[in-house]
């Protein structure tokens, strides 16, 4: 089952979530997501857990709790909303 963690701290990484949620279960997958242009953290991150049981552990005993000095949120995570008639974006550079 995939969970969407947010509020994270810009200076957690991969292997600090996959540590703090490996206490609940196995972590199939981890993965926090980058801006494309900073390579910076955008300040949340989607873990994959092993069973939905662990998962659900995982945001009993994470949701609220400080990891890295902030209070994280860890919810089951969405399918990504359909855009609507949105534009591309080009790939071509503006200048």
């Amino acid at each position: 089952m995939k969970l969407f963690v947010g509020n994270l701290s810009f200076q957690t990484t991969e292997i600090d979530l996959q540590d703090a949620f490996e206490k609940f279960g196995t972590v199939t997958d981890c993965k926090i997501m980058m801006d494309r242009v900073t390579n910076r953290s955008r300040g949340f991150a989607f873990v994959t857990m092993g069973s939905p049981d662990e998962a659900q552990a995982a945001m009993n005993g994470l949701n609220g709790k400080p990891v890295d000095g902030r209070t994280i949120k860890v919810n089951e995570a969405r399918p990504m909303e359909d855009r609507g008639d949105r534009p591309q974006r080009s790939t071509q550079k503006r200048w």
